[in-house]
Order: C-alpha cells, then structure tokens, then sequence
C-alpha cells in the first residue's frame, strides 16, 4: 500500500502528465483493487474512454439513487454497448419507500444532505470499504471544494487512495474529448443541464451562471458530500 509520502511525490510527478497516463499507472498499480466511480457527466464518460483502452478488465461502478433520469438510464445502455462492458449498479439498501416511512415524504425536498448521506454517500462508503484505490472524474474549477484536488492523493473520508486524473481540465477540454472520440452523451447537456445529478435536484442554468447552479436549487449545497 502507498503511504503518504509517495502519493505526494506520485502526484508531482502526474501534475504535467496527460490523463491517459494516469489512468494507465492507477489500473496498472492496483489491478483489481480499483474502481471508477461513474456519474456519466462529461468529464467520467472521458474517463471511461480512457479505462477501456487502458485497462478494460477495471470495476467501473455507479451509485443509483432510484432517482436518476430516464436519460441518464439510457446512456448507460448505449456505453454498455459501444464499450462491451457492464457497469455495476450500487444502490443503498433503503428503498424510496422506507426512506419515506422514516424521514417523510421527497426528503431531498427537506433535508438533503441527509437524503444524499442515504443514497449516495453511505452505499459508496460501502464499496470503496473492498478497494485500495478508485478513481473519480472530478476537476479543479468545478467548485471552491475541488480546488485544491492532487492527480493522486489520500482521501481521508474513506481512508483509501484517490486518483483523479482530469483534475487540471477545463470544461471545455472534457467536451473536445467527447467529440473528437464521438462518445454518446446525456442529451440533457445540450438543454442547459451542465450538471447532472438525481433528477428532483437538477434543473437547468442559464448561460453565464455556474454550472452547479442546477443542484440543489434553494439551498446553500454544491456537493453531494462525496469528495469533501
């Protein structure tokens, strides 16, 4: 297992380095001991591209909330076969109906971060409990939280080692990717949704607002708590 030490100098050294790069050391170095957790936004549908060519045999997982859109269901079918995979399907083990017999009706509605902790943040716990290593499709100015994200780090949440290889892209390099390599994409992207999350807490943004406007409208939440 890495320690401290060489995930900081393994992250200087992946600053400069193209994603594809990083993607191949992660599923070179941990094999069967990593997974990449696949929200099919822009950005981990580049990410997928790159596992695939790297390292097709790789855990690629995502968390369904029961909440998801019809969209993004359908995404998932077209990736599964374009790329001849199958994505694993980690779901919290509180149905739609026992969260509502304990916490009330559309908790999302109420409490949130609450709703999040139930069906994203606690079944991820669980998975990445088997896992050395994942790997996550974040960026650097997607939100003040993910400013400071290394290529390769220690996450201290779930106490395994974290890679992010496109942290350094620009919105604008994930969308070059997706259409110079034709990869299917959410078609709500192209009706003002930047970012796509469980459908009752995304709606679209307006030109020039910030792309995670759309989450959790009326609240003070720009994170589902899941790289914090």
């Amino acid at each position: 297992m890495l320690v401290v030490e060489d995930i900081s100098e393994i992250a200087g050294r992946f600053e400069n380095s193209p994603p594809q790069e990083i993607v191949s050391w992660a599923v070179g170095t941990f094999n069967k001991d990593i997974a990449f957790a696949c929200s099919f936004g822009l950005e981990d549908l580049c990410i997928v591209d790159m596992i695939v060519k790297a390292g097709p045999e790789t855990n690629i997982f995502y968390l369904d909330t029961s909440l998801l859109f019809k969209e993004t269901h359908e995404l998932i079918a077209k990736l599964e076969d374009r790329y001849g995979i199958k994505f694993e399907c980690v779901k919290t083990e509180c149905t739609l109906e026992q969260q509502a017999n304990q916490h009330g009706d559309d908790l999302w509605t109420v409490n949130p971060d609450l709703c999040c902790n139930i069906r994203k943040v606690a079944p991820l716990k669980k998975k990445l409990s088997t896992l050395k290593a994942w790997m996550t499709g974040i960026r650097r100015d997607q939100t003040p939280e993910r400013a400071s994200a290394k290529t390769v780090e220690q996450d201290k949440k779930f106490g395994l080692v974290k890679i992010n290889p496109i942290v350094k892209w620009t919105s604008g390099d994930t969308k070059d990717y997706i259409m110079k390599h034709g990869i299917p994409y959410n078609p709500l992207h192209d009706q003002g949704y930047p970012s796509i999350g469980c459908q009752p807490c995304t709606f679209p943004v307006k030109p020039g607002e910030d792309p995670r406007s759309g989450r959790w409208k009326g609240f003070a939440k720009k994170e589902c708590g899941l790289h914090k």
